[in-house]
């Protein structure tokens, strides 16, 4: 009996553009530090969403595309930006830890003035 296994490929199931952007954010939240997770994250979503389009909305070339987002591309923080805007997706920042609510201080007077 032979086994047959097909390739498992994330833009088969990135159907929404809520999914697509939990998809993101998730790889966001795992990525090592080299970008390389938002990259796969980025080329899984486009080509979910159509490659061809998604050139025509950001005005790069298909092909360059297909390089930036490859494994073994290198975008720019520009493509990377110009493609996340042509997806719909919207970035936002957040502190990484959470902020400790912070006391009420008493200010001090200045100098030779009197607090009353």
């Amino acid at each position: 009996m032979t086994v047959k296994f097909s390739r498992w490929d994330a833009a088969d199931y990135l159907e929404s553009d809520e999914e697509m952007a939990l998809y993101l954010d998730a790889c966001l939240d795992e990525d090592p530090g080299d970008g390389s997770l938002i990259r796969v994250a980025l080329n899984d979503i486009a080509r979910a969403r159509g490659m061809t389009q998604l050139a025509r909305d950001t005005g790069l070339t298909r092909e360059g595309l297909y390089r930036a987002l490859s494994s073994s591309g290198n975008p720019e923080l520009s493509t990377v930006l110009k493609v996340i805007r042509a997806l719909g997706i919207k970035l936002h920042a957040a502190p990484a830890t959470p902020v400790k609510p912070r006391r009420a201080t008493r200010k001090k007077a200045p100098e030779g003035l009197v607090s009353v």
